[in-house]
């Protein structure tokens, strides 16, 4: 099956900000880090605490709301967009007991 194409609109280029920022290695990249992980598998990685947007600036707050407005809307996890490698990498990164079992 082959990947659904982001739309082309802001949207795509917040998932990339939101990626980017959880490979890093502060509170923040660790909200953003939660946030996608809740989207990936929110059963084995948790949940997202909606307190976290008052925790990261203005600017990732609303990648963060754009994207769980897409989200809402179509239905779909981020594997349906070709993003498996990017968020497999960050289970590792914040996640790694996960991968211990």
């Amino acid at each position: 099956m082959s990947a659904t194409q982001l739309p082309d609109t802001g949207l795509a280029a917040a998932i990339r900000r939101l990626l980017d920022l959880a490979r890093g290695n502060t509170h923040q990249c660790r909200y953003a880090a939660n946030f996608l992980l809740a989207w990936w598998n929110a059963g084995d990685c948790g949940g997202w605490d909606l307190t976290d947007l008052w925790a990261v600036d203005d600017t990732i707050a609303h990648d963060m709301l754009a994207v769980a407005a897409f989200i809402a809307a179509n239905h779909e996890y981020p594997t349906s967009y070709g993003l498996g490698a990017e968020f497999e990498a960050l289970v590792v990164q914040w996640r790694p007991h996960l991968l211990a079992s």
